[in-house]
């Protein structure tokens, strides 16, 4: 909750206190950055012209929005997209200036060795990370 506060979140929903689909609001945007419910999940609480963009998340749920989304954004009129970006140089070269001038700044919640690839996908799978991992490819080993 903190870590959202800091990155300038105007309201923050606590899931494992409160189930989002069930609060009684109503959101015109919802933006799904881990995708771990279904797309179906969050209609009901989706405003008449709202939207609902996936941003990542499992392959499963990524095919629910671009097999359904059309079919969905007609009948029910809401929007259910897939933010997906084609991987350009120059962006790259942009971020990584930021990056170096400290105007983004990523929130690397643990580093992980090379060696320990599956207990970092494992932390991953259970919700154990907050923020990104990183893994390194030297023999220091590094962790928070």
């Amino acid at each position: 909750m903190e870590m959202m506060k800091t990155l300038g979140a105007d309201q923050i929903i606590d899931y494992t206190q409160t189930d989002v689909t069930k609060n009684g609001q109503q959101y015109d945007l919802i933006l799904d950055a881990a995708a771990y419910r279904s797309v179906f999940d969050y209609q009901p609480i989706l405003k008449t012209n709202g939207t609902y963009v996936l941003v990542g998340g499992s392959i499963s749920r990524l095919f629910q929005v671009l097999l359904f989304g059309s079919v969905i954004s007609r009948i029910m009129r809401r929007k259910l997209k897939c933010l997906m970006v084609k991987p350009d140089r120059s962006d790259l070269v942009i971020l990584k200036d930021m990056i170096e001038a400290g105007k983004i700044v990523p929130f690397i919640d643990r580093t992980y060795h090379l060696s320990e690839v599956p207990m970092a996908i494992g932390q991953l799978e259970q919700r154990q990370v907050r923020g990104k991992i990183a893994i390194s490819l030297n023999s220091t080993r590094f962790s928070s």
